[in-house]
């Protein structure tokens, strides 16, 4: 069996005055999707920043990336906004972790361009991030992460901000585009949990601890009519609103 992706041992953190996590341990496995799900505030994103090496949060305990005690070079960030450059076309605001290390050539050049085009973005290729919706700029900052080509992918609320239509087609794009990734995707939505995640982590209280660890079966994203939804959104429901699960 191959190594988890993401270990989480023990790992305490006082933030702002207050204990935000107090020994808390899980296990991220490589090649899935898993959704931290949670009310705002709960710790979801302090998470993500733990996992990505942030220097600003002093932790005790051990978290290990694909077995090291560094994340450096293994991860990439999808935020809620999109932060284009608004001064950088669309090809470049892809390619711009490359061309911030010096590594733009025509091959990635080329690969960025593909992308652009599986994406419905191939006429838009120079066009500025200004004359885009939000769903456009979305979908670009979607492929500015995947170009960094790193193996765990943290996406904190990235669609959170798109009108219902828009975010189930990004949401389809991203299951697709990030498939064989390790990504942690964090969430206040069950739905979205439910769609797009191989397992679901619901987290609550102060300190935060795992209120419930669900496996989901099938391959996301799923229908709304997937038997899986139907089964569990009761039960998500109930936790994020103070319920006990069942």
């Amino acid at each position: 069996m191959a190594s988890p992706a993401i270990v989480f041992e023990n790992v305490s953190l006082d933030f702002d005055g207050r204990v935000l996590f107090r020994d808390l341990s899980f296990t991220i496995d490589r090649g899935s999707c898993t959704c931290l799900l949670g009310p705002s505030g709960c710790g979801k994103s302090t998470i993500l920043k733990l996992v990505s090496g942030d220097p600003a949060l002093i932790y005790t305990g051990t978290i290990r990336c694909e077995g090291e005690e560094t994340a450096s070079g293994r991860t990439a960030w999808m935020a809620q906004q999109d932060l284009l450059l608004p001064w950088l076309d669309v090809l470049a605001n892809v390619l711009l972790g490359a061309k911030l290390r010096g590594e733009v050539n025509k091959e990635l050049e080329d690969k960025g361009r593909d992308l652009l085009a599986h994406a419905g973005l191939g006429k838009v290729v120079h066009a500025w991030p200004a004359t885009l919706s939000g769903g456009m700029r979305q979908r670009v900052a979607l492929l500015r992460t995947l170009m960094e080509n790193r193996s765990i992918l943290l996406m904190d609320e990235p669609f959170s901000a798109l009108d219902a239509l828009t975010r189930i087609r990004l949401q389809n794009l991203s299951a697709r585009l990030t498939k064989g990734a390790t990504v942690l995707l964090v969430t206040h939505d069950p739905l979205e949990a439910l769609r797009m995640a191989d397992r679901i982590l619901v987290l609550e209280g102060s300190p935060v601890r795992i209120a419930a660890d669900i496996n989901l079966a099938g391959m996301p994203p799923r229908d709304a009519d997937d038997p899986e939804i139907a089964v569990n959104y009761p039960e998500l429901l109930d936790l994020l609103m103070g319920g006990k699960a069942a």
